[in-house]
């Protein structure tokens, strides 16, 4: 790093297994969709001799072509891993979407990685999706740098960029956000841009120009040094107040000349701590061109300046049982423990996990433990099973590599562990452990969808298990009330990628119906019945009668039932019968067909005949004389409704709170959280909130998220109660 001249050698190409975590580094990619990560992955590929000029792997494919849902969207979907070697490094790159709709993806990969790369594009700018990662990042102390893309874009400013990172990323210490290059253009063209050509190292003061194909080295020129002094004094003054020799900044400040050297190794430090964040500049290569603009400087920089994974602490690790366990840091010969951070099936091998293994080493054709976290609420299974490993690989588009072995701190797919799901833990089978899960979006946005057909209908549920296995922030639920197969996503762009692999992965066609809420309904005053079911037709007959009482209760009472019954009229072993046939009946609802909630029947009276009196004629009579009482009364359709928190930016409040208003919410509070956000507090009826998870990030630009949970159910509006029975009767 810091203008580092050697470039590689010829030790590039095809990334085999580490044999010590010190040879590897595991760096994610970070930025919002379209700023170029997947662009600038392919140009470090190319670089480190992975890849050829076209961008194809040596043994065919590309390296952005694993998954076709990402063609046909022309965005990426999900996690990837390009491992490139350079300078006797293993690098495990971790792609990332930058949409957020998979925002999980983002999370897998931050979980994987030791260190990120943010990617930021000079036309675009920092988004707030981007600044809030930034934030989780400086929360747990992870190394990070930050790349400007798109320089070669008309009116695209380096430098002003690398203000807008230091505003956005240096809130704290604005001269902790630095650039060490700046780049270098050449002369103007018709539409009067000057393309990029090369960079010049602010520290060393040598230029690096990529015109001819290849990077060369020179010295600038006497009327150059004059423009990168203040840069480089700047970027002296900011590594220097980051050294940990506490004399350095006063024999600078009292004139001394510090070496470069000693620079270099201060600001590797740094970064390593995660206490400056160096910028850089990546632009595309010359036409023909063996590397692309920036992409030395940035492996050089992933290769000396980001830590090794025996500087990253492990999560936590616990016994089955919950007991705490100490484990070495990234010990290859420690107990084995893994972490599955993707899961994806693969038509030809079935289901392949990619695993970041924490401590020991994976090998083929052994037995591990499977631990899972059972997230039984997102339709996941608990398990605990023995598995065994099939083959080990290193993942390059749609190529797969094999490799003998998997130490603690590198990254590699598993074949065939057919329970393992994203999330899980894999460690020996004489030792089984649980590592700590790391946290996941909840999926807010409800998808209800049916077969499209009966042989559909046969593969929908294994279709459906299978893709909540790969995804963990995706939810299953089986509706009971309304009895709707319901996926819960992150956002349109997620459930669409969720219906195109049931189609092209699963061969489940489905078709998508309107979502509904769980409703209830409740008297709303008092109201008498009288249930009579007497037939004689010959033989034994049914004979019996019952006369009830209902009234309303308080919300969450449930169903109160109460036996008044004096004098036998009814028998007493008839009475349970009564209460069975009231509880039937409320179950299926009395009006519109929900569930009757929140009243106390009261058996007052009725009769019964010595023979033809019986269990089921007396629930029948029980169930007909709630129905009576209900069509004399008049009953309240209820609507569950939620308890919505809203973090926000400041600037979004007003909006948001009008915006809640609106959904007939009712606001209960605002909260300064600090960061220029604010958590509002609403109580929402849940049939206003179905599309609020893409309401609300169109609403605040990204930049807003919410929880929400399930409070109670409340007497529906009767405008909105008859538009909602209107509804009801047009589909069915």
């Amino acid at each position: 790093m810091g203008d580092k001249t050697q470039t590689h050698p010829g030790a590039a190409g095809r990334a085999m297994a580490a044999d010590h975590p010190a040879s590897v580094r595991n760096v994610v990619l970070v930025g919002h969709s379209g700023s170029g990560k997947t662009t600038l992955v392919e140009a470090l590929a190319l670089t480190a001799g992975a890849v050829n000029r076209a961008g194809r792997v040596e043994d065919g494919g590309s390296i952005s072509d694993y998954d076709e849902i990402e063609h046909r969207q022309q965005r990426s979907v999900q996690l990837s891993l390009v491992p490139v070697e350079w300078d006797g490094i293993k690098i495990n790159v971790l792609d990332t979407p930058g949409y957020a709709d998979f925002v999980g993806e983002l999370r897998a990969g931050l979980r994987a990685a030791d260190a990120a790369l943010f990617v930021v594009s000079a036309s675009d700018g920092v988004d707030g999706s981007t600044r809030m990662v930034w934030e989780e990042c400086a929360a747990v102390g992870m190394p990070r740098a930050i790349v400007i893309t798109h320089l070669e874009a008309a009116r695209a400013d380096f430098e002003e960029m690398t203000r807008v990172c230091a505003e956005a990323f240096g809130a704290d210490d604005p001269d902790a956000v630095l650039p060490l290059y700046l780049p270098l253009r050449g002369p103007q063209g018709p539409d009067g841009h000057a393309p990029v050509t090369g960079l010049v190292g602010l520290l060393t003061q040598k230029l690096f120009d990529y015109s001819s194909g290849e990077r060369k080295e020179s010295e600038p020129g006497d009327d150059q040094l004059p423009q990168l002094e203040q840069a480089r004094n700047r970027l002296i003054e900011g590594i220097i107040a980051e050294s940990e020799d506490e004399t350095l900044m006063d024999r600078y400040l009292g004139g001394e000349q510090v070496d470069v050297k000693t620079l270099i190794e201060d600001l590797e430090r740094a970064v390593a701590r995660g206490a400056f964040f160096p910028v850089l500049a990546a632009a595309p290569a010359a036409e023909g061109a063996k590397q692309g603009i920036g992409t030395v400087e940035i492996l050089e920089l992933i290769t000396r300046g980001f830590p090794t994974p025996l500087e990253h602490e492990a999560p936590a690790v616990t016994t089955i049982d919950g007991g705490p366990r100490e484990l070495r840091p990234c010990d290859p010969d420690g107990p084995l423990v893994a972490e599955i951070v993707k899961t994806s099936s693969d038509p030809y091998v079935g289901r392949v996990s990619l695993v970041r293994v924490f401590s020991g080493t994976l090998r083929p054709d052994e037995t591990v433990h499977v631990s899972g976290h059972g997230l039984a609420d997102r339709g996941h299974e608990d398990h605990d099973v023995d598995e065994r490993v099939g083959a080990l690989s290193t993942p390059f588009g749609k190529q797969q590599r094999p490799v003998t072995h998997v130490i603690a701190g590198d990254l590699a797919c598993v074949a065939k562990l057919g329970r393992a799901e994203t999330g899980d833990t894999l460690s020996a089978k004489d030792d089984p452990l649980l590592m700590e899960p790391w946290q996941m979006p909840d999926p807010l946005l409800p998808l209800a969808i049916q077969a499209h057909s009966k042989p559909d209908e046969d593969k929908l549920s294994q279709g459906l298990a299978r893709l909540v296995a790969e995804d963990p922030t995706m939810r299953l639920e089986q509706n009971q009330d309304t009895h709707q197969v319901v996926l819960w996503c992150l956002g349109e762009a997620h459930a669409d990628v969720a219906l195109e692999r049931l189609r092209s992965r699963y061969g489940v066609q489905v078709d998508v119906v309107p979502h509904r809420v769980s409703l209830r309904e409740t008297f709303a005053d008092r109201s008498a019945g009288r249930g009579r079911h007497v037939k004689q037709s010959g033989g034994h007959g049914q004979y019996a009668i019952c006369e009830i009482e209902v009234e309303p209760l308080p919300g969450g009472s449930g169903i109160e039932f109460v036996d008044k019954v004096v004098g036998g009229a009814v028998p007493r072993q008839f009475i349970p019968s009564v209460e069975k046939g009231v509880r039937t009946q409320a179950a299926k609802g009395v009006a519109a067909g929900h569930p009757l909630i929140d009243v106390r029947v009261t058996l007052l009276d009725g009769k019964a005949h010595s023979v033809d009196s019986s269990d089921a004629a007396f629930q029948t009579a029980g169930a007909l004389a709630l129905r009576e009482a209900a069509a004399d009364a008049r009953i309240h359709l209820l609507e569950p409704v939620a308890e919505v928190t809203v973090l926000v930016g400041d600037d979004y409040v007003g909006p948001v709170m009008s915006d809640l208003s609106g959904r007939r919410g009712r606001v209960l509070g605002t909260e300064q959280v600090g960061g220029g956000r604010t958590l509002i507090r609403a109580e929402v009826p849940e049939i206003e909130i179905g599309r609020y998870a893409i309401d609300l990030r169109s609403l605040s630009h990204g930049t807003a998220r919410f929880d929400r949970r399930y409070v109670r159910h409340e007497p529906m509006p009767p405008q909105v109660a008859d538009r909602v029975r209107q509804q009801e009767r047009e589909a069915s």
